[in-house]
């Protein structure tokens, strides 16, 4: 089991988890909206194989790292989770360098594929955190972190743009290196270090009739529930994905300016109000806090059916921006949920699952987008979204919603 020494974690630690997060997650989004247009340079792939090839770019190294992220926070667990912060960290830089320099298409795949295996970079900053924070600063802490992630997300693709267009493909990849690497520096200088005790160790926690409960809590629905809701909500999250640009600007007649505004929009709302949902949630009930869940999931199915019906621009970037306050909610908590009801020698191990079931989410909500472009006409699309919302209310109606208390699972 890992301890934190308090004395050396103050409240600033946080705070630089959180920018450490920010520009990781920045950096690593500068090349992503660029895969496909960096392998057409080349002109060695015909067209099927450019899609082949772009497709795997995208989407490989959430594969890999779905089936790896697991393992490592297992190992985590075992030697400290601000090892396995400072190892994501060092395998971005480096991956990030190589590619820079990489040119042959295959080479590219390949070290896209490694990237996804190695890093796993927020499953560790997750478990870390939540060994720095008390159990009350859980939901707080998740959600700061979803945060930071989404504003390095809209911030990173328009550097990345800009320096794509001035400097080339390679700049980018050797600026995220540097970030990386800036990054990396600063976590291993200036935050605190994990202690690693041995796993049948006493805690500061008194012992309850719900503790025999601690080395079988996978068993008690709630691991199996929890990962279920993260990936129905991250599926019907990126389901409009692979053709929200295209439904802008053939449907809606308007230009990509509107479309990135729109992606803005979904952002800012989130970055607002995660941390008030946080805050809301903090003092609430398992029960109460899943049904709010499922509302927020049918309020997210309205809004996609008004945006259907495209009353107007304005309408439209509102809907946009009041979804974006909705996700806020839908996937911080239940992380924070995930990480509440499990105890402490074993947060690595059940927020990397949590991690690989948002990577299984994105995956299947991309594809399914992709499939449903191939069957629907475009103006319909974003019914199908509503639609995949009505469902996903309906399927977290039958997680189970009451589990052990928090204190069976020490902090």
């Amino acid at each position: 089991m890992l301890l934190i020494h308090r004395q050396a974690a103050p409240a600033h630690a946080l705070k630089l988890l959180w920018l450490i997060q920010c520009v990781a997650m920045g950096a690593m989004e500068m090349s992503g909206p660029f895969w496909a247009l960096h392998l057409q340079t080349g002109g060695r792939l015909s067209a099927s194989e450019l899609s082949w090839y772009s497709a795997i770019a995208y989407a490989g190294p959430m594969l890999t790292a779905m089936l790896c992220i697991p393992w490592w926070g297992k190992a985590g667990d075992r030697i400290g989770h601000h090892w396995m912060l400072l190892r994501a960290l060092a395998a971005l830089a480096l991956t990030q360098l190589w590619l820079a320099y990489c040119t042959q298409p295959l080479w590219i795949i390949l070290i896209r594929l490694l990237q996804g295996a190695i890093a796993g970079f927020i499953a560790a900053a997750q478990a870390y955190g939540s060994q720095l924070s008390h159990r009350e600063q859980r939901g707080q802490l998740m959600a700061s972190l979803q945060t930071a992630t989404a504003l390095g997300s809209v911030l990173g693709p328009m550097a990345g743009g800009w320096l794509y267009q001035s400097q080339g493909f390679a700049a980018v990849n050797l600026l995220a290196a540097g970030l990386c690497t800036g990054c990396l520096l600063l976590a291993a200088l200036y935050l605190p270090r994990s202690k690693v005790v041995p796993a049948n160790a006493r805690t500061s926690m008194p012992s309850s009739p719900g503790s025999a409960q601690q080395t079988a809590w996978w068993r008690q629905g709630m691991l199996p529930g929890f990962l279920i809701g993260i990936l129905l909500v991250q599926s019907a999250k990126m389901l409009p994905q692979a053709y929200f640009s295209l439904y802008v600007t053939q449907v809606m007649q308007a230009n990509t300016g509107f479309a990135g505004l729109s992606y803005g929009l979904s952002a800012a709302g989130l970055c607002l109000c995660a941390p008030l949902w946080a805050s809301y949630f903090r003092h609430q009930q398992d029960s109460s806090i899943l049904r709010w869940m499922i509302a927020l999931c049918i309020a997210s199915a309205v809004l996609m059916a008004v945006q259907s019906l495209y009353l107007s621009a304005n309408v439209f970037l509102i809907c946009r921006f009041l979804w974006g306050c909705v996700l806020g909610a839908l996937l911080p908590v239940f992380y924070s949920l995930l990480s509440l009801h499990t105890p402490a020698n074993s947060q690595g191990q059940a927020l990397a699952y949590g991690n690989s079931a948002a990577k299984a989410g994105a995956l299947l909500g991309t594809a399914a987008g992709a499939l449903l472009m191939a069957i629907l006409p475009l103006q319909h699309l974003f019914w199908a979204v509503a639609v995949a919302y009505f469902i996903t209310a309906l399927l977290l109606t039958l997680i189970p919603h009451t589990y052990p208390s928090p204190g069976s699972a020490p902090a």
